[in-house]
């Protein structure tokens, strides 16, 4: 009876010993890509099937080109640049192909990259014939002396050093230009119901339903090094040459090896006075807070500021964080492992 009491316990610490070190293993989980394709009103209520599986499956598309660059050995900007090529390229995306018009019925999108391993940076706002923004910012960061270009120049800068030019009209699409048609109806009525009270407003209608998926991605090579991307084509109904958080290092994008990647999606105007892209990376550096805890703080600093949206990041660990704070946020991550997930809704 004591022999078997014995052989009862040592096989008890043997499955408690395995939960453990499974437990851990999946603890220590190593992500090398997180992307997203921008946050919102997204609610499964309002989502067809057909349309969720698009969304699911071009993610998963991007992640696909990512994870294939990597493992190939290419360079985490490589990645970067690869996986958010996908998304420009796909109208479902606020990105190069579908962006958002502005009032005056433009296409102008923004786009900035950045090196983690050297602290080089690229960014390019309101072009208008790059066919892939992203592109043009990391030929900004490679073959110019500049952090960033805009406008006409940018575009110019693009066309001289070999990138694709596109007429506008490839970046429209029925949906997007449905969109700036009930922007501009809901601005005019705004206009009239605050016009007692002299009121006025900037960027015109900002429905929340107008902002249209944002892409970002961060991503870690075999070397160590990160890369942080993100590409946007602003805000429906934008006006006066508007330029929002995407573009601009520190804001809407940041990387540094010591700390993590990260890109943001949202309301641009309060990323852009929290700097929130780089106050996560100083709260990890001179405070040393996880890369999730150090999201969520700037991320709650936003929302009581009034601003909503969400952001991805990646650690140089490989420890990611996907923290937003509104309905939804497109996203998707894939572990070192090759297994790839798409998340949608909260």
């Amino acid at each position: 009876m004591k022999t078997l009491k014995i052989f009862a316990f040592l096989l008890a610490s043997i499955f408690a010993l395995n939960a453990s070190a499974q437990k851990k293993k999946v603890q220590q989980k190593k992500y090398i890509m997180v992307i997203h394709g921008g946050a919102g009103t997204i609610l499964k209520k309002n989502m067809t099937p057909e349309k969720e599986a698009a969304y699911v499956a071009a993610l998963t598309k991007a992640l696909e080109a990512g994870y294939a660059a990597l493992k190939a050995g290419k360079t985490s900007l490589d990645a970067v640049q690869f996986t958010i090529n996908v998304l420009e390229n796909d109208p479902h995306f606020n990105a190069g192909k579908g962006a958002v018009f502005t009032h005056d019925g433009r296409n102008e999108m923004d786009a900035s990259i950045m090196d983690g391993k050297t602290l080089m940076a690229g960014a390019v706002a309101g072009v208008t014939t790059v066919k892939n923004p992203i592109n043009a910012a990391r030929a900004v960061m490679e073959k110019s002396e500049h952090v960033m270009m805009f406008g006409d120049g940018a575009d110019k800068f693009a066309k001289e050093v070999g990138l694709e030019i596109v007429n506008p009209k490839y970046f429209y699409t029925q949906e997007r230009w449905d969109g700036l048609q009930d922007a501009i109806k809901e601005d005019s009525t705004k206009a009239v119901l605050d016009h007692g009270s002299k009121k006025s407003s900037l960027l015109g209608a900002i429905n929340h339903d107008y902002k249209f998926g944002t892409v970002g991605c961060v991503a870690l090579d075999k070397a160590g090094n990160l890369a942080a991307g993100t590409s946007t084509g602003g805000m429906t109904n934008k006006k006066y040459g508007r330029v929002g958080d995407s573009p601009i290092i520190g804001a809407g994008t940041y990387c540094n090896n010591e700390t993590a990647g990260i890109s943001c999606t949202g309301w641009g105007e309060y990323y852009i006075r929290n700097v929130v892209a780089k106050t996560i990376s100083d709260l990890m550096e001179y405070k040393n807070l996880s890369i999730g805890d150090a999201s969520k703080i700037v991320l709650d600093k936003v929302g009581k500021m009034g601003g909503d949206g969400g952001l991805i990041g990646l650690d140089r660990k490989g420890n990611v964080t996907m923290t937003f704070n509104t309905e939804g946020m497109y996203r998707g991550t894939v572990s070192a492992d090759g297994k790839i997930e798409v998340k949608i809704y909260k």
